[in-house]
């Protein structure tokens, strides 16, 4: 059996990076700041915060570019940074997630009440989801928007498996008590 690592298509510019290409690296910059800004946004929550973290995650990625093996695609690679510096900023602020119950977790109803007008849903989502205590957003977000499953997010934020799980249930909960109030539509 051959292994192989990952031929990421903007493997040439990483390369260039390396290679002290400050143009490559504004490359890449052009290539994956947006990506990397939504994903940082979703999770910090604060628009001049995320550009802050967005910029040190870029920072932080050049500076460590050697220890980039490609395994796996520059995206994703960068992605973990930037995730993890959001975090980060969001531990400066000195949030804590909200103290945990675990019997919580069975009881979320798995329903939002479906509605034929998507994009009014999706905005009263995002609404919804800014208005989360960081704790709660921050689960959420990586649980629903990036991907990640619970071992990895109790791994991200130092906490466990069970934790991330009860943090996403209560999550979860809160969002439809936020979306179910009279007056969150108007």
């Amino acid at each position: 059996m051959e292994t192989s690592t990952y031929q990421d298509v903007n493997q040439h510019v990483v390369e260039r990076c390396k290679g002290g290409d400050n143009r490559a690296q504004y490359e890449l910059y052009k290539l994956y700041s947006k990506a990397m800004f939504n994903v940082s946004m979703r999770i910090i929550n604060d628009y001049a915060e995320a550009e802050d973290v967005l910029q040190e995650a870029f920072i932080s990625a050049f500076k460590n570019l050697h220890a980039y093996k490609s395994e796996a695609s520059f995206g994703s690679w960068l992605k973990k940074i930037v995730v993890n510096a959001s975090i980060n900023a969001i531990r400066k602020r000195r949030a804590e997630l909200v103290p945990m119950d675990e019997r919580v977790a069975g009881e979320v109803a798995d329903d939002i009440s479906e509605d034929d007008d998507t994009e009014w849903q999706v905005e009263n989502v995002r609404r919804a989801i800014q208005r989360l205590p960081d704790g709660y957003r921050v689960v959420l977000s990586l649980y629903l928007l990036e991907g990640y499953d619970h071992a990895e997010i109790g791994e991200i934020l130092g906490v466990s498996e069970s934790t991330s799980k009860s943090q996403y249930s209560r999550a979860r909960k809160k969002l439809l008590e936020i979306m179910s109030t009279p007056h969150f539509a108007a």
